[in-house]
C-alpha cells in the first residue's frame, strides 16, 4: 500500500489542509528513510555512510535544503514500473560550509546502485545550473554504478549533459568531486573535468574500462583497487589530488579545502585575521640551502617557515614529487605556491611535474589566487622516454598557464635557476610581476661545469693537465657569470634578499599587487598545448 493510500479520507473524498500535510510528512520520511534498512546495513558493512549521511558531515549543521526530493522516474521496463522511490537514487541541494553556500549531490548506492537515469541525470543538471547561477561552489558525492542500463540511450545522454555543465562551469565555480565508491565508464569523466577530485582507500575506484574487461581483452589480472583506487590515482596517474582512509577524514578536508577557495571567478579567496606577524624572521632559512650545490634539502621547510603558522595543503602531494603545489596564507590571504622539491629528482621538471604545475597555475589564475613561485630547478629530466614522452609539448603547458596568468606572480631564486626551466619557472622574462632572489642564488644558462666544458673545451683537451685546467675554468666561470649578483646586475633579479626576512618581503609584495589589473588581448579562447 501506497503512502498515498494510507492517507486517502474514506470514500476518496477530498481532505482539508491538515490533511495533505499530514500526508506530506509521511511521504517525505518515506523519501527521507531511504529503501530499507537492510539496504542501509549493507552500506555501512562496506565502511561506507550513506548519502545523507555523507551530506551532514560536509555542511554544516541544518543548513541543507533539498531539492527535487519526491522525484521519481518514468521508465517502464524491465520491471523498473514496479520500483519508483523518491529521489531516484541521487540527492540534490544546497547548504552552507563555514557560512557560505555550497551545493551539492550525492549519489544514493541504495537505489538502484546510484545508477543513472533520466530523472536522475535532470536533477544532477538543475542542481548543477542553479550552482552557475549563484556563482557558489559545487561539490559531488559520488558513489554510483555508472548508466541505468535498463533506461537505455537515456541514460548515457544525461552524462552528456553533465559533462557540458562541467565544462561550462570550469573557471566560474569551483567544482570538487569526491569519490567514495566505484566511478567506472562514461562516469569518470565528469571527475575529471573539475577542480579537485578526491578519493577514499579500499572503497572508491575509477576506470573506464574493470578489471574483467582488461581480462577479457588483454590477459591482465587485476583488482579494482590495482586498476583504479585511491592510490593508483594518487601517485600514478594522477587522477586524484587527495586521497584519504576514511570517509570522516576525506570530507572534513573538503571542508578545508572550500575555506580557501573564492565562491566564484568574479571573487577573492576569504581572508581571516592572522596573528603570526608579517615580520616574523626565520633564521632557519639561513642555514636551510646547503652550500654544496648537489646536496639536496626540503622544500616544504621553507614552505612552512615562511607562511602563516606553518600551515598548508599540498595538492597532488603524492603524484609527480619533484614539484609542490599547495595553498596557504601570508598575512591570513591565500596564495598558491608552486616550488620545486630538491629531494627529489633534484627538482627537475618532468612530463609529470609540468603537467601538475599547469594545471594548478591554471587554477588559481581563474579563481584569483596570487601565485608564489620557489625556484631551485636544475633543467628539465633528460632522457629518451622524456623526449619521446613529448617533454616539449607537456613542457609548454606549465610555460603558457605562468604567460596567460594575470593574478599577483612573484617568483623567488633559492638556489639554481638553469636554462630553460628557470625561464618556465616564472622568470621576469614570461610576466612575473617580482623576482627575488637569495645570495644563494645560481641564475645561469646552465651548470658551471656543463659550460666550462662547452667554452673552453680546447683549451682543456690541450691542456697538460686537463683536470686542473678544467676545474680553474669553472672556477672562472662561476666568478664571471653565477655570482649572486649577476642577475641583479642586469635587471633580471628587482632584489636580492635576505632569506630569514623573505615573509616580510612576500607579504609587503602581495600588498602592493593586491590592486594589480591586466587584460589579455580579446580573443575566443588560446590554444594551449595538449
Amino acid at each position: 500500500m501506497t503512502v498515498m493510500e494510507e492517507t486517502a479520507a474514506p470514500g476518496g473524498e477530498p481532505r482539508d489542509a491538515r490533511g495533505r500535510v499530514a500526508e506530506l510528512q509521511a511521504i517525505r520520511a518515506e523519501a527521507l528513510r531511504g529503501p530499507s534498512d537492510k539496504a542501509t546495513e549493507a552500506q555501512h558493512a562496506k565502511g561506507k555512510l550513506t548519502a545523507r549521511e555523507r551530506i551532514e558531515l560536509l555542511l554544516d549543521p541544518d543548513s541543507f535544503h533539498e531539492v527535487e526530493q519526491l522525484r521519481r522516474h518514468r521508465a517502464t521496463g524491465f520491471g523498473l514500473e514496479a520500483k519508483k522511490p523518491y529521489t531516484d537514487g541521487v540527492i540534490t541541494g544546497w547548504g552552507t560550509v563555514e557560512g557560505r553556500t555550497v551545493f551539492v549531490y550525492a549519489h544514493d548506492f541504495r537505489i538502484f546502485g546510484g545508477a543513472l537515469g533520466e530523472a536522475h541525470a535532470t536533477k544532477i543538471h538543475k542542481i548543477m545550473d542553479m550552482a552557475i547561477a549563484a556563482g557558489a561552489p559545487l561539490v559531488s558525492l559520488n558513489d554510483g554504478a555508472g548508466a541505468r542500463i535498463q533506461e537505455g540511450v537515456s541514460a548515457l545522454a544525461g552524462y552528456g549533459g553533465i559533462f557540458q555543465r562541467n565544462t561550462r562551469a570550469s573557471g566560474v565555480i569551483p567544482q570538487i568531486s569526491v569519490m567514495l565508491g566505484p566511478c567506472a565508464g562514461g562516469a569518470a569523466y565528469s571527475p575529471a573535468l573539475t577542480d579537485f577530485v578526491f578519493m577514499v582507500r579500499d572503497t572508491s575506484q575509477m576506470f573506464i574500462t574493470g578489471p574483467d574487461v582488461v581480462k577479457a581483452v588483454t590477459g591482465e589480472e587485476i583488482t579494482q583497487n590495482g586498476l583504479g583506487g585511491a592510490d593508483v590515482h594518487a601517485e600514478t596517474s594522477g587522477v586524484a589530488h587527495f586521497a584519504y582512509d576514511d570517509e570522516e577524514t576525506c570530507l572534513a578536508e573538503v571542508r578545508y579545502l572550500l575555506s580557501l577557495l573564492p565562491q566564484n571567478n568574479r571573487e577573492n579567496p576569504p581572508s581571516i585575521d592572522c596573528e603570526d606577524p608579517a615580520d616574523r624572521r626565520s633564521d632557519v632559512l639561513l642555514d636551510l640551502v646547503p652550500a654544496d650545490g648537489n646536496r639536496p634539502y626540503d622544500m616544504t621547510k621553507v614552505i612552512e617557515e615562511v607562511v602563516d603558522d606553518g600551515e598548508y595543503l599540498e595538492v597532488h602531494e603524492r603524484w609527480a614529487r619533484n614539484i609542490i603545489c599547495a595553498f596557504a596564507r601570508l598575512d591570513g590571504r591565500v596564495v598558491g605556491i608552486i616550488a620545486n622539491q630538491p629531494q627529489v629528482l633534484a627538482g627537475v621538471l618532468d612530463i609529470e611535474a609540468s603537467e601538475k604545475a599547469a594545471r594548478f597555475v591554471q587554477m588559481c589564475d581563474a579563481f584569483n589566487i596570487p601565485i608564489v613561485t620557489l625556484l631551485d630547478v636544475p633543467g628539465f629530466l633528460p632522457g629518451v622516454d622524456q623526449e619521446h614522452g613529448g617533454i616539449i609539448r607537456h613542457g609548454a603547458k606549465l610555460l603558457y598557464a605562468y604567460c596567460n596568468a594575470t593574478v599577483p606572480r612573484i617568483s623567488l631564486i633559492l638556489r639554481k635557476a638553469y636554462g630553460g626551466a628557470y625561464i618556465v619557472m616564472d622568470s621576469q622574462s614570461i610576466g612575473a610581476d617580482l623576482t627575488y632572489a637569495w645570495p644563494t642564488n645560481e641564475i645561469a644558462v646552465m651548470g658551471a661545469e656543463g659550460a666550462a666544458n662547452v667554452i673552453f673545451r680546447r683549451q682543456i683537451e690541450s691542456a697538460a693537465d686537463p683536470e686542473a685546467t678544467r676545474a680553474r675554468m669553472v672556477k672562472e666561470y662561476k666568478a664571471e657569470l653565477m655570482h649572486p649578483y649577476y642577475a641583479a646586475e642586469r635587471g633580471l633579479v628587482d632584489d636580492v634578499i635576505d632569506p630569514a626576512g623573505t615573509r616580510e618581503v612576500l607579504i609587503g609584495s602581495l600588498a602592493m599587487l593586491r590592486t594589480k589589473h591586466a587584460d589579455l588581448p580579446s580573443r575566443k579562447h588560446g590554444n594551449p598545448p595538449q
